[in-house]
This record gives structure tokens, C-alpha cells and sequence, in this order.
């Protein structure tokens, strides 16, 4: 299939492939996975010194300490956007530093900053949500839709 599409192209375009492919640089896949891996498996071992701090401190439970852990480290995260630290982290991680709840508050922070130019309403307030909104409707869609399979499997295990 590949000589296909060579044949028809002409010769200076396959010429201009191989000058591309010569010159192109090479990825370090592996490294980069390897970075993302550590990077956000750190912000998630932060995440849960966090969350025992929660539970040594503040007398919470396993399960109760999980809303204030996740806006905590969404709070860090935006805090460390507003110095310019997580996107020198982004750069260098990658997807390791998006994946984790941090990259939500990353999100969220650099729309704001980008926009607040035009004031504190149009600017800040009506692009704020503008990456984060779908990452809500979604979150909020698939919980919607877990909780009624779990009640469908309930209701039908109780029968």
C-alpha cells in the first residue's frame, strides 16, 4: 500500500520525503514515558501524603479524605501555574504532569491568566471554564451513567 501512494506522487515530492525523513528529528519515546511515568506518579504519591495528612490531622476517614485531598492538590497546581513552575514541570513530564487531578487546576488556571487581559468578567470569568467545562460535563455524564448501571445491577440482584 505504501508503494502505491509513491507511485503516485511525483519525483520531487518522494525526493522531498526522503529530505524530510533525513532531517526529521528522532523522539525519545522511551525517555519521555519514563518521565511522564515518574513525574506523575510523584504528584500522586504528593497527592496521598496529603490525604494521610488529612486523616492524622483532621480525624477524616479513608473514604472522606478524598474531596479535600484532590482540591487541595488542584489548589497546588494552580498556585504553581500562577508562578510559572507547572508549565516548566509540563514541559519537561509531559502527560505525566496532565493525567493527575493537578492537571485539571493547570488547566483551569492557564485559561484564566491567558485571558485576563480583557478584564475580570469576559476575560477571566467566561474563559476559565473553557477547557475544564467539557472535562465537568463528561465527569459529571459518566458518573451519571456508572450510578444508574449500578442501580439497574441492584435492582435486578434484589429480585
Amino acid at each position: 500500500m505504501a508503494n502505491k501512494k509513491n507511485k503516485q506522487k511525483t519525483p520531487q515530492q518522494q525526493q522531498y520525503e526522503q529530505l524530510e525523513k533525513k532531517f526529521e528529528t528522532k523522539r525519545p519515546v522511551l525517555k519521555n514515558c519514563v518521565k511522564a511515568f515518574w513525574v506523575g506518579g510523584l504528584i500522586c504519591a504528593i497527592g496521598q501524603v496529603i490525604s494521610y495528612l488529612y486523616i492524622y490531622f483532621f480525624h477524616f476517614t479513608e473514604q472522606t479524605s478524598g474531596n479535600p485531598t484532590s482540591a487541595t492538590v488542584i489548589f497546588f497546581s494552580m498556585l504553581l501555574t500562577g508562578f510559572g513552575i507547572y508549565d516548566r514541570l509540563g514541559q519537561f513530564a509531559g502527560a505525566g504532569s496532565a493525567v493527575p487531578v493537578s492537571g485539571f487546576g493547570n488547566s483551569i488556571i492557564s485559561a484564566a491568566i491567558e485571558h485576563r487581559t480583557e478584564g475580570f468578567v469576559l476575560g477571566v470569568g467566561g474563559n476559565i471554564f473553557k477547557l475544564a467545562g467539557s472535562v465537568i460535563l463528561f465527569g459529571v455524564f459518566s458518573a451519571f451513567i456508572v450510578a444508574l448501571i449500578k442501580t439497574i445491577i441492584i435492582e435486578l440482584g434484589g429480585l
